[in-house]
């Protein structure tokens, strides 16, 4: 009974921490990539509050997903005869490295895609937070979703080449950092999403 009422009192802490980190963070790098592709850190039905709304709801989802994965990888690895308890620098990589793999093969696919639907859902409705919580048209958005940028680019490039050696590293980290680390990269994705837009 007491080690629930710990993980209750832990995790009304973090999640709300985490809808604040991302909230913020990630919503200013997706406004430093407007200004990269426009020109413009803001414009009349971009939607910046609805953005951070769902940012911050995504940022407890990431939150939660660190850690399960944190979590589960070293019962896996130790599960396949991989000593993961030793301290050493290269045990820790190892381990951080599969975290950060698991985590990017099997959450980020579906994470990425999602915001992807909830960012032209804003579009669509206007940019306004009354039209965040209009019914998602999800099978519409979803069919017509540029599958060339969102597979070709974010999936077959950033998700090897930044976000499995960032999310590395933030493994690395002790788990108190680890979603701020997550949030600060967010304001890296802006820049990548906007790479993306270009390429559209």
């Amino acid at each position: 009974m007491e080690n629930i009422t710990t993980f209750l009192n832990q995790t009304a802490m973090i999640l709300p921490l985490a809808f604040i980190k991302f909230a913020f963070l990630a919503t200013l790098g997706e406004v430093i990539g407007l200004r990269i592709q426009k020109g413009v850190f803001n414009y009349k039905g971009f939607g910046v509050i609805p953005r951070a709304i769902v940012w911050g709801c995504l940022g407890i989802f990431i939150s939660m997903a660190m850690t399960i994965f944190a979590s589960g990888t070293p019962i896996l690895l130790t599960n396949l005869g991989i000593e993961v308890t030793s301290e050493q620098f290269g045990t820790r990589l190892l381990v951080a490295f599969c975290t950060s793999l698991a985590m990017n093969l099997f959450f980020a696919p579906v994470f990425m895609t999602f915001h992807k639907v909830t960012d032209l859902h804003i579009i669509n409705n206007g940019g306004t937070v009354k039209g965040l919580f209009k019914p998602l048209k999800f099978k519409e958005i979803f069919v017509g979703l540029n599958w060339g940028v969102l597979y070709g680019f974010v999936f077959k490039k950033t998700i090897p080449f930044f976000w499995i050696p960032a999310h590395t590293f933030t493994f690395m980290l002790p788990p108190q950092w680890r979603v701020l680390c997550a949030a600060l990269l967010g304001v890296a994705l802006g820049v990548l999403l906007s790479v993306a837009a270009r390429k559209q």
